[in-house]
């Protein structure tokens, strides 16, 4: 058997079972097929689009606009997924709340309101929680500094634990050296007795 015959064996083994696949799924010019048993099946129906997902929005030049960019990005989607609105709606196309949301940053943008103002609303509708980052005042100033002065504090501390225990071990090899002359006799004594 030649390099040939193998390849022809191998392309009629790959191209039948298509073949049946693509007879199976041809309509009948009535609209129905046959079955497996031979009774008349009507055709499968496609299914719309619209009900598999949401229908795309109509693109408008706010899309990628830098300013509606630079707000979104400061404000949380409140669908729970913990990315700001910009990015959830332009990498999670089942999510409805993000465009709704970009739908409101628009409106107030068009009607002439300006970025704190679009924020606050925001904040009086949902709450200081759908900002990316907390507002820098009250109690929120505690988010700020409190993790740097936590790491500056457990970096102190491991070096100062670093420091004693040098220190210790420091002063044992030095006490460790010095053995009186009765000392080293007895020890000498002792390890003697071990040797075999």
């Amino acid at each position: 058997m030649h390099r040939r015959d193998v390849l022809a064996h191998l392309t009629a083994v790959a191209v039948i079972p298509l073949a049946g696949l693509v007879r199976a799924q041809e309509v009948p010019a009535g609209g129905a097929q046959e079955g497996a048993t031979g009774d008349r099946v009507a055709a499968p129906e496609l299914y719309d689009p619209f009900r598999v997902g949401r229908p795309r929005d109509r693109v408008t030049d706010y899309e990628n606009d830098p300013f509606i960019v630079g707000l979104e990005s400061r404000l949380r989607c409140t669908c729970g997924c913990n990315l700001d609105v910009y990015t959830c709606r332009t990498t999670d196309f089942t999510c409805g709340t993000s465009p709704a949301m970009h739908r409101q940053v628009v409106e107030m943008v068009e009607s002439g309101k300006t970025a704190q103002e679009v924020l606050d609303a925001f904040v009086a509708q949902h709450g200081e929680m759908v900002l990316m980052a907390p507002k820098k005042e009250g109690f929120n100033l505690l988010a700020y500094f409190l993790p740097g002065t936590a790491v500056v504090g457990v970096g102190a501390l491991l070096v100062w634990a670093l420091a004693k225990r040098r220190g210790r071990v420091a002063a044992a090899t030095v006490a460790g050296d010095t053995l009186s002359s009765e000392d080293r006799a007895t020890l000498e004594a002792e390890l003697s007795n071990l040797e075999l």
